[in-house]
């Protein structure tokens, strides 16, 4: 081998194992997705007291259909959990992806609700809600991968 080989092949392995050092270091250092274990079921029944206008919301919407009781897993505005969330509109999005899709947009939050359906099927929802235009509105509407 030709000294020009030698050194093209020194600088090819150099270069594998700089770039997977660092590719390992971001595995590592991002961490894993926080357990949606971690965020806990709560009941919304005809005493609960809301939140917020999200948990108003939901609240207001149990009672109107008769839905009561309602359970929710309020995850907030966790990316983490956002990078999880698959929907009729999206597919994993980040929060500059969301911001991108809604105008105007100055906050979002993803919650699932737990109901009984009529035919006392339990169904389990994720929602993208997102605040905008002074109001909360669904964004979408989906679940989350494990």
């Amino acid at each position: 081998m030709n000294k020009t080989a030698k050194y093209l092949l020194w600088f090819l392995v150099f270069d594998a194992v700089v770039a997977g050092a660092y590719f390992g270091y971001r595995a590592i250092s991002r961490g894993g997705a926080p357990d949606v274990e971690e965020f806990p079921w709560v009941t919304i029944d005809e005493y609960f007291e809301p939140r917020n206008d999200v948990e108003r919301f939901i609240k207001t919407d149990a009672e109107n259909r008769a839905a009561l009781p309602v359970y929710i897993r309020d995850y907030g505005a966790n990316e983490k959990i956002l990078k999880r969330f698959v929907g009729k509109h999206f597919a994993r999005p980040s929060a500059n992806v969301v911001s991108m899709f809604f105008k105007g947009l100055d906050g979002w939050m993803l919650v699932d609700i737990k109901y009984k359906a009529g035919n006392e099927r339990e169904v389990v929802r994720t929602v993208l809600y997102v605040f905008q235009n002074k109001q909360w509105i669904v964004g979408d509407t989906g679940s989350l991968l494990k």
